[in-house]
């Protein structure tokens, strides 16, 4: 409801307050967040028009006013000399009896110790014997003082050689023969970098965000000139050899019984035409790893292809592609709603509708709340303590928001929000039937994130097959961080063991089956 003669929404007292008291907790801590955030953002107005205001109207030069010092006057006057306090008395011996009290042992602050595990380089710096002969006398050394900095040395690339003996045969017929060791099979047979510093450079890419051109002035730096396009070759090249890897990573990400999706939009250049094309980055993330895909565009094709053998639960948000997997007839995919999704519409609509909104926001930390506590709970428990706590507040949410959008007007942003979650209300009830599910899909938008951040970066694909490359190259590199595993050391062995592994024993090459569990 809005008074006439103001530009924002006024909230009035509700006729039809909350009944539940958690409810009702839950929109009073809305209502104090958002008079915290109204009110820095008056201040942070105000300060704007402050300045503007001295701009325009005060004086240019940042001068005190002569007068301003007298409010310090009694500060600036010199304090008198206390006079000497006279000696302590000793103090009294406690009785034996009596034991003197202990003050508490604060506890201890400060830099913490360096790790045992980091290599260490020690320098001894002992006195000259110049100063010992000067001195005179029989020195023992009964210890030492050891001080310890933390110190880092950059990457510096070296050259791996190879050398071969070559043997000359002769023979008793007079027969000769030539003979060397054959070259170890490798991956990338026609190129000179070595698995480590392939690994490097997609680990530079796909994780730490470097774009090919910071790369090439790195290693310029490092004392060899690497140009960009060879970079891009390399990557290329490796995104190719593990290729069969990756599609046995897709196979095993699709065996799980519930699989997280999301995507974004990447711009790509586009050669017929000046400005580039929005491409899509698709991710698919399960228990056994995560798998970025590359398209052109969001046609459904591409997530219904690759989806098309997964029976089970999908998380994905309000994307009209995934429907013809929920209404198959033979194996349908069950949906399951995002409640972060339902929760940023009504945010949104706040501007419009406060109050209204902030009782939706309300309501939906109810059930946040309820997730953690929960959160410690066994699947099992977990799905009977949903359907006791959680299903009576969606029963209630419901029939709210079916009562509010009687009273909205059809196109306004609350009404929006309000058909968003009834549309999708059957999708957003379905986490509460199974402890194994998520209320949100936020694992798959944490999964897409590091494209968000690395378009910030390198801007854009050169093309579809540079987004294929990244995308099958990211995905061996999520998935080592989601499974607590080094990806420049998984990088370096699947690269030099990938030629000698047979096709069926592929699998023990993914990042979760990899033997080392180096942090990242």
């Amino acid at each position: 409801m809005r008074l006439r003669g103001m530009t924002h929404e006024i909230p009035l007292p509700d006729s039809n307050p909350p009944r539940d008291p958690a409810v009702t907790e839950a929109l009073i801590q809305e209502l104090v967040a958002t008079n915290q955030q109204l009110q820095t953002r008056i201040d942070q107005l105000q300060h704007r028009l402050d300045l503007l205001l001295k701009q325009v109207y005060g004086p240019r030069a940042d001068r005190l006013n002569p007068d301003q010092m007298q409010l310090f006057a009694d500060l600036l006057i010199e304090p008198p000399v206390p006079p000497t306090p006279p000696p302590a008395l000793p103090p009294e011996p406690a009785l034996p009896h009596e034991p003197a009290p202990s003050r508490p042992k604060k506890k201890g602050h400060g830099r913490r110790k360096l790790p045992d595990n980091l290599p260490r380089e020690t320098t001894i710096i002992d006195i000259s014997e110049l100063e010992k002969q000067s001195l005179g006398g029989t020195w023992t050394r009964i210890g030492e003082e050891c001080s310890e900095r933390l110190d880092y040395t950059p990457g510096n690339l070296y050259v791996r050689e190879i050398i071969r003996p070559k043997y000359v045969i002769q023979f008793e017929n007079q027969d000769t023969q030539f003979r060397v060791a054959e070259l170890p099979a490798e991956a990338l047979p026609k190129v000179i970098a070595a698995p480590g510093l392939l690994a490097d450079v997609i680990v530079s890419k796909c994780v730490d965000h470097l774009p090919l051109y910071r790369q090439e002035q790195r290693y310029a730096r490092q004392g060899y000139s690497i140009a960009r396009s060879t970079l891009c070759n390399w990557l290329g090249q490796a995104a190719d050899a593990l290729t069969p890897l990756y599609e046995l990573l897709k196979r095993q990400v699709l065996t799980a019984n519930i699989v997280h999706t999301d995507d974004t939009p990447i711009p790509q250049i586009d050669p017929l035409q000046d400005h580039c094309r929005k491409a899509r980055i698709w991710t698919y993330v399960s228990t056994q790893g995560i798998v970025y895909e590359s398209t052109d565009n969001r046609c459904q094709d591409a997530p219904v292809a690759f989806l098309s053998g997964f029976t089970g639960y999908l998380q994905c948000d309000a994307y009209a592609g995934y429907n013809s997997l929920f209404q198959r007839v033979v194996d349908p995919v069950t949906e399951v709603a995002c409640w972060a999704h339902v929760r940023r519409k009504f945010v949104e609509a706040q501007s419009s509708s406060l109050r209204q909104a902030h009782e939706a926001v309300a309501r939906i930390r109810c059930l946040y709340t309820i997730e953690h506590d929960a959160k410690s709970l066994d699947a099992p428990a977990r799905a009977a303590y949903r359907l006791a706590r959680s299903q009576p507040l969606l029963d209630e949410f419901h029939l709210w928001l079916e009562a509010e959008q009687q009273r909205m007007l059809p196109k306004s942003p609350l009404a929006t929000a309000i058909g968003y979650a009834l549309n999708q209300w059957s999708a957003l009830n379905v986490y509460v039937t199974d402890g194994n599910l998520s209320i949100d899909n936020n694992i798959a938008e944490r999964a897409i994130k590091p494209f968000a951040i690395g378009r910030k970066n390198w801007l854009f694909f050169g093309s579809a097959n540079g987004g294929r490359t990244l995308a099958k190259l990211s995905s061996f590199t999520a998935s080592c961080a989601m499974m607590q595993v080094n990806p420049w050391i998984w990088c370096r062995d699947t690269l030099t063991k990938l030629p000698t592994t047979p096709a069926d024993q592929l699998a023990s090459l993914l990042p979760r089956k990899a033997a080392t569990n180096t942090p990242i």
